[in-house]
């Protein structure tokens, strides 16, 4: 009898084995864990994130599982929660782009909370979270680019990941993969109308769709039923939140092509709509080498999907609007030659960046909008004060798969997260970066803090 997309998709991520993995994918996945564990301490402090935390220290009892943020123990449940809405707070999170969907935020949290409970091996992390990462980026192509302009795609279809992450830790077997995915599908949530009042939301998407599908593995595991055809059924989830879903895309090339292995690191410190111009924009700066205020114009030319996000943001009054801000953003890479933590975090109010966000407007380009989501190009129109008319343009942004990060730049930039958190110190963070180097060949995984 011939599966259904669902099935399909439900069985690979079920029976996936260490040994189906070509190293190098391996390879990959240690460097994004690493990343994530970054970008996960550079959350605490933030107003969010402790209250999400706050909430899971009335609500959740004692356990093994680790939330970065405080070193505190409790269920998985919990530190799933804290750490996914930690890890998304900075920005700086993973993005892989023909599904606009940030993986890393939604499949470590529950990977490392489960494995810490389990105690199981560094090689079951992995491959729980290569399970995670294939089954939620394909969910994410699948939705389309209709569904991202009104639903955070890290909030539904990373409900799923979380939920086969989590399901191959636990040994689900195909069945209760799919029961899961179910489970896990009918909770998908997520709306970018947070962004045009600087809510907290995006913190709470990630929070629920890591715990979402964590509960879903464990209620399969335990007999729990869920839709078998939540994905691309009648009254499924691309019925109900999609306008071009394309089913073909749930089992696309699956154990073949990798698409862990196309996820992206980010640079800047900002949404990832605005790394493609940032990037075009510094090239213009440092060719010509331009000051601020030599700078008259920016047209920064965008796919459709960074005009749905990007533009309700028009005055940022919060850090993390700021980072959904263009202009903003462009004023950093005018005035600092780049958008980091810092300069967010004491720059983005400051008058000559609000000046500087006046100048900025984006422009739908045709070329752009038709290679997006698969490649992210950027091009920018500077005009200057001089009356010069200069072109920037960036095939690749800065951390994509073809201009990614080495490993050291992944060290000093999940350095540089963890002190801005001031969540750990450097010897304690090169402590953690060997035990994460070292995870295939760790029998039980324990807490990255001693």
């Amino acid at each position: 009898m011939t599966q259904h997309s669902s099935e399909t998709l439900a069985t690979f991520a079920a029976t996936l084995r260490f040994e189906d993995i070509p190293e190098t994918v391996v390879r990959r996945a240690e460097d994004l864990f690493l990343d994530w564990f970054g970008s996960a301490l550079a959350g605490k402090g933030a107003r969010p994130v402790e209250a999400i935390e706050r909430f899971a220290t009335t609500m959740g009892p004692g356990g093994d599982a680790e939330v970065l943020i405080s070193r505190r123990k409790t269920t998985p449940l919990f530190a799933a929660m804290v750490n996914a809405a930690s890890s998304h707070f900075a920005e700086q999170d993973d993005v892989h782009n023909g599904s606009v969907f940030h993986p890393a935020a939604v499949v470590f949290p529950p990977v490392l909370a489960v494995a810490q409970a389990l105690g199981s091996s560094g090689r079951d992390l992995l491959v729980a979270a290569v399970a995670g990462y294939e089954v939620g980026i394909r969910v994410g192509e699948f939705l389309g680019r209709s569904h991202y302009r009104i639903f955070h795609t890290t909030g539904t279809a990373g409900t799923v990941a979380a939920a086969a992450a989590t399901g191959r830790l636990l040994n689900l077997s195909p069945e209760q993969m799919l029961h899961a995915f179910g489970s896990a599908g009918t909770q998908a949530a997520g709306l970018w109308e947070f962004l045009r009042d600087a809510a907290d939301s995006k913190q709470l998407h990630t929070a629920h769709a890591a715990a979402a599908g964590l509960t879903a593995a464990y209620l399969a595991k335990d007999g729990f039923t869920g839709a078998r055809h939540i994905l691309e059924g009648p009254q499924g989830l691309a019925a109900g939140m999609s306008k071009d879903a394309d089913p073909a895309r749930l089992t696309d090339r699956l154990g073949q092509r990798w698409a862990l292995a196309e996820t992206s690191f980010k640079f800047h410190s900002s949404c990832r709509h605005t790394h493609p111009a940032a990037d075009a924009l510094l090239q213009v700066v440092q060719e010509h080498q331009l000051r601020p205020e030599q700078i008259a114009r920016v047209t920064a030319h965008v796919h459709q999907g960074a005009i749905d996000v990007l533009g309700p943001v028009v005055d940022p009054q919060t850090v993390h609007q700021a980072k959904f801000s263009m202009g903003t953003v462009l004023g950093l890479i005018a005035e600092f030659e780049q958008a980091g933590m810092k300069e967010f975090e004491h720059e983005f109010r400051q008058p000559r960046i609000a000046a500087f966000r006046d100048k900025v407007s984006m422009q739908l380009d045709s070329e752009v909008d038709t290679a997006y989501p698969v490649r992210w190009i950027g091009k920018v129109t500077v005009e200057t004060s001089d009356g010069r008319t200069l072109n920037g343009r960036v095939d690749e942004p800065k951390g994509d798969p073809g201009n990614t990060l080495s490993r050291e730049e992944l060290e000093q930039k999940a350095l540089r997260l963890a002190d801005f958190g001031g969540a750990a110190s450097e010897v304690e963070m090169r402590t953690a970066f060997s035990r994460i180097w070292n995870l295939a060949r760790t029998e039980r995984v324990g807490r990255c803090f001693d």
